[in-house]
């Protein structure tokens, strides 16, 4: 009997522990974590396009991406002035479905929101709005 208290009260922390509010595992969102990367030559107009990190790119000089965490963490991959890519840090909050709100640590840019156009088949469409 103790051991089987042991195990229920385990499995209640692991459920407690990996569950978060508004990312639920139904939540269309969840596809989201994973790390981006700008597929720039499929842009249509104001609409941006990134796929997986790793899928096989053509060359380019550089691209830009983010990566989204379970826990609202959130990486920002710009050009560095080498020529690589330059993580800073932030965070992210949906504020619905369609709909997240983006912080970066360093506070250089402003916060600002990103649209959920389509997320299917390892194809993310984003429009950028200020917040």
């Amino acid at each position: 009997m103790r051991l089987f208290t042991v195990l229920a009260a385990l499995s209640i922390l692991l459920l407690a522990a990996t569950c978060q509010p508004g990312t639920s595992a139904s939540s269309p969102l969840r596809k989201l974590e994973h790390t981006w990367l700008h597929a720039h030559e499929e842009d249509q107009g104001d609409v941006r396009v990134y796929r997986p990190n790793t899928y096989a790119f053509p060359p380019s000089r550089g691209r830009t991406g983010f990566a989204f965490e379970q826990n609202g963490l959130f990486t920002q991959f710009d050009i560095a002035p080498t020529d690589g890519l330059e993580g800073r840090k932030g965070t992210w909050k949906a504020e619905n479905d369609q709909t997240l709100l983006i912080s970066l640590d360093d506070k250089k840019d402003p916060d600002y929101r990103l649209e959920i156009v389509s997320l299917e088949n390892d194809v993310l469409k984003v429009r950028r709005l200020e917040k």
